[in-house]
């Protein structure tokens, strides 16, 4: 047996399929100490660390007993991805401003990003969506209730808030740590001129909850839509 992706797009997903089937010996193990036990090698060691060999030495098994749970690596990544959005969860009650309340979803998303920099590998990846995704799916369109405009336009800017997000978890290093050291600035006068510049008065919100508010007012609140 091997992990290389099986099924393609057609494939069952993990969550529709019984956990183990009616026969054969009681299981040694479960779905959830399987993903568990990925989750940490991931967090430790990084995406391609995690393998169905590497996952089973870690719970101290053989390979192959894995394959009496998961079918293919890509179950096991498609629960990795469902049970780290779970985290998210206690999702936050709106009170009465449902663009702060989505700010504050999206910085729990940058934080989640922070805590497994793995995710950022698998969000985007074809995949079935789990119960936990679904669960926050839910959630932001309850959140977004008492906006009036398209759905389609709220399901499009739930995409977005969470592109966005993951383009700042993947910023290596802050803004302003650029180093122009050994180039030839002369060729481009612009650029000096902008950092001779004063920098001004420091922001009255950080970039990402700015951007999050403009993103996300800009999407749902346009000329063709209105605000309950």
């Amino acid at each position: 047996m091997s992990d290389a992706p099986a099924g393609g797009p057609d494939r069952q997903p993990i969550w529709s399929r019984p956990e183990r089937g009616s026969r054969g010996p009681a299981p040694a193990h479960s779905r959830d100490a399987i993903v568990v036990a990925a989750i940490t090698l991931a967090d430790t060691e990084g995406l391609a660390a995690v393998s169905m060999r590497a996952v089973a030495a870690a719970l101290g098994t053989g390979a192959g007993s894995l394959y009496r749970y998961l079918s293919s690596r890509d179950d096991l990544l498609d629960l990795m991805t469902d049970r780290a959005v779970g985290e998210l969860r206690p999702y936050p009650q709106v009170e009465g401003d449902w663009l702060e309340t989505m700010v504050l979803l999206g910085r729990r998303q940058l934080a989640l990003f922070g805590a497994h920099p793995w995710l950022l590998e698998l969000i985007h990846r074809p995949s079935g969506i789990g119960p936990q995704s679904l669960a926050w799916f839910d959630n932001c369109i309850r959140i977004l209730e008492p906006v009036r405009c398209p759905v389609a336009a709220k399901f499009e800017a739930i995409a977005m808030m969470t592109g966005v997000v993951s383009l700042f978890a993947r910023r290596e290093s802050p803004a302003g740590a650029f180093s122009f050291a050994g180039v030839d600035l002369a060729a481009y006068p612009h650029l000096v001129a902008a950092f001779s510049q004063p920098s001004g008065p420091a922001p009255r919100a950080d970039l990402v909850e700015r951007t999050l508010r403009s993103l996300l007012t800009g999407l749902l609140l346009g000329e063709s839509t209105e605000a309950g």
